[in-house]
């Protein structure tokens, strides 16, 4: 009971802070695929704190449903393809538990009242008793659930934390990696066409092996 008291004051206090920061710094207002230039010089303007403050701002993507393609995408240029994809990994994944941990603590109850009879989450809750991971791998590597609204209905299933991070960091990864690459190319060339190319192949590559997947996963489900 304590440690779960120690959790929920824990979230309560982080998502506080996190709602401090997107208002003080009105994140709300860069976030949009025209805002990329300026959201690019507001995290560079943090120094060598930059890094620290884009897996913030991916936190509160997560907690507040902001559109995570273009935090995506800017992780890429700010940092480039390699350091960008690594960041870009850690604040998806350690956001989206975040959320689900959120769901699971805090706001349980408001959540279920607000989303206990929508079909999503019945679907969610019948696929992780009836397939555990499997189904959070299908959600995660299929389109067919908006993300950020994943993360806090899985935190009302029965999956373990630790099962929730892990799937969703490897079955997210791909996609991060064509992103990232396929972002970061242009500003990681520094004028050298191979190098450029290099980047965007890498992209690519990932890009089709990650549309692949869902097909690959239906094919599995019909045998």
């Amino acid at each position: 009971m304590i440690k779960n008291n120690f959790k929920k004051i824990a979230l309560v206090i982080g998502f506080i802070v996190l709602l401090i920061l997107f208002l003080v710094f009105d994140v709300y207002n860069y976030i949009g695929l025209d805002r990329l230039g300026d959201l690019k010089e507001w995290i560079l303007s943090f120094g060598i704190f930059g890094p620290i403050i884009y897996i913030l701002l991916y936190w509160i993507s997560c907690l507040f449903f902001l559109p995570g393609l273009v935090i995506t995408i800017v992780g890429a240029i700010v940092f480039g393809p390699i350091l960008g994809a690594v960041l870009i990994s850690i604040g998806s994944t350690t956001g989206a538990t975040l959320a689900f941990l959120f769901a699971r603590y805090v706001g349980r109850d408001f959540i279920v009242k607000k989303l206990g009879n929508n079909p999503t989450y019945t679907k969610i809750d019948e696929g992780v008793k009836k397939q555990g991971a499997r189904m959070l791998i299908i959600t995660r590597l299929v389109p067919l659930f908006p993300f950020n609204a994943q993360n806090y209905l899985y935190g009302l299933t029965d999956i373990n934390v630790f099962t929730y991070m892990f799937v969703s960091w490897i079955c997210m990864l791909p996609g991060t990696i064509a992103y990232a690459f396929l972002a970061g190319a242009i500003v990681s060339g520094e004028g050298d066409p191979g190098r450029t190319f290099l980047f965007l192949g890498i992209g690519a590559v990932f890009f089709v092996a990650v549309s692949f997947i869902p097909r690959f996963i239906k094919k599995e489900e019909v045998q």
